[in-house]
């Protein structure tokens, strides 16, 4: 019998969910570390069968890497290093993160790019971790995790640099203009959408541009613990969000898409699988 513990949030559950795959999820974060089992426990019971867990920094690297290897087939890494850390990717560093880019559990290089918005590392520093990491995802074969605010002419010209070398990927947590959307289409990314979108603040021009991506370059992630939908009927008191959430997310995108949620998942999930080379499940309620 599944306990309150395990029991899925209210907004997340349906009877039979379709699958869904949450391609950027911050589980290393120490806001899980309480409940982590419960929280992909509740993800399976909504639908989210697979994962990608983020590596913003070499530490949390190594820690997605270790989720992964303890929930093989269902949650995957990426390696990478946030524009916010790019004062630190020295070039001893540099060899460390190449080292656990090439890991098989590694399915993209980033989070990298460049965030223009805070600048807790010099655009200097961060625009040189960006060129690393783009040239390290084209020596080893996989797509990149991209992030960018308040950076799009600078991101696109290093992006436009390096586009031959590396094997696509995606523009993470996308937030942007109809033209920005434009421009990363045209250079073959797949499109990133969480709960931003939920926001009424601040994410309702995201309603028009969904009919704009390609269902092959969707994607859908809850970038949790962050970003909670601000539009969730029961809301949970620690505001933290988590991968059981991404149904609600789903839900919102199909809305504004015109299609159904089921219609949505699948494209998503397919999307997903074909990006970052993720394999086939054969259980959506399994959580191992």
């Amino acid at each position: 019998m599944m306990n309150d513990s395990t029991r899925p949030p209210p907004a997340a559950a349906t009877a039979q969910p379709a699958q869904l795959i949450d391609i950027g999820i911050n589980l290393a974060h120490d806001s899980y570390d309480a409940d982590r089992e419960e929280v992909l426990a509740r993800a399976a019971y909504a639908g989210v069968v697979q994962m990608i867990v983020t590596g913003s920094n070499l530490h949390s690297t190594r820690a997605a890497l270790e989720l992964a290897s303890t929930h093989t087939g269902r949650l995957f890494a990426t390696a990478g290093v946030h524009p916010h850390h790019a004062r630190e990717l020295t070039g001893e560093r540099l060899e460390e993160l190449q080292q656990l880019a090439i890991d098989p559990g590694v399915v993209a290089v980033g989070e990298c790019g460049l965030d223009y918005f805070r600048d807790f590392s010099p655009r200097p520093a961060q625009q040189a971790a960006f060129h690393r990491q783009l040239e390290l995802a084209g020596r080893a074969g996989k797509p990149v995790f991209l992030h960018q605010r308040d950076a799009h002419e600078d991101f696109l010209a290093i992006l436009r640099e390096h586009r031959a070398s590396f094997t696509g990927g995606v523009a993470h947590c996308f937030t942007g203009t109809s033209e920005q959307l434009a421009s990363y289409l045209e250079h073959g990314l797949a499109i990133g959408i969480t709960g931003w979108i939920c926001d009424e603040r601040r994410g309702t021009h995201l309603l028009a541009l969904l009919p704009q991506i390609p269902a092959d370059r969707l994607l859908l992630e809850t970038d949790g613990p962050y970003l909670l939908p601000r539009n969730l009927e029961s809301k949970p008191a620690s505001r933290r969000n988590e991968p059981a959430y991404l149904a609600h997310i789903a839900a919102v995108c199909a809305r504004a898409r015109g299609e159904s949620a089921h219609t949505l998942a699948a494209s998503s999930t397919a999307a997903a699988r074909r990006v970052f080379g993720l394999p086939e499940t054969t259980s959506s309620h399994s959580n191992k």
